[in-house]
């Protein structure tokens, strides 16, 4: 299972739809294509890629063919997004920290100076 495939089996609404409502059980391609508006063949083109990205798996009985939901390539594609978030995550916070540090050179680089502490009394000579 390749994470392209995935990325771009999920880019279509179409796709997206027929994956959630596989999410609910198994149903034959006729039922999972009775909703959309195109040809019965332009379901099952979408249907090839969902099978070629691996997160549809097809059960032939008999003239009937059943999809089902598989859930492989969705759990490597929230782990690839984990490892995103964690990888961006962490940058950003150096960013931050980064900006933070010179928003407080900047502002104590405008401030005034602050005027020399008074100098000690010079001890008096005892005559």
């Amino acid at each position: 299972m390749d994470l392209d495939d995935t990325l771009v089996a999920l880019a279509d609404e179409t796709r997206r739809s027929i994956l959630k409502r596989l999410a609910s059980g198994d149903a034959r391609v006729t039922e999972v294509a009775a909703p959309f508006g195109i040809s019965l063949n332009s379901v099952s083109k979408h249907i090839r890629l969902l099978e070629r990205a691996g997160l549809v798996r097809r059960r032939v009985a008999g003239r009937d063919h059943f999809l089902s939901l598989e859930p492989g390539p969705f759990d490597e594609l929230t782990q690839w997004m984990l490892k995103t978030r964690e990888f961006w995550s962490a940058r950003l916070d150096a960013l931050d920290a980064a900006l933070r540090a010179d928003d407080a050179i900047a502002k104590a680089a405008k401030s005034p100076k602050s005027p020399n502490p008074p100098k000690p009394p010079h001890p008096r000579r005892s005559k």
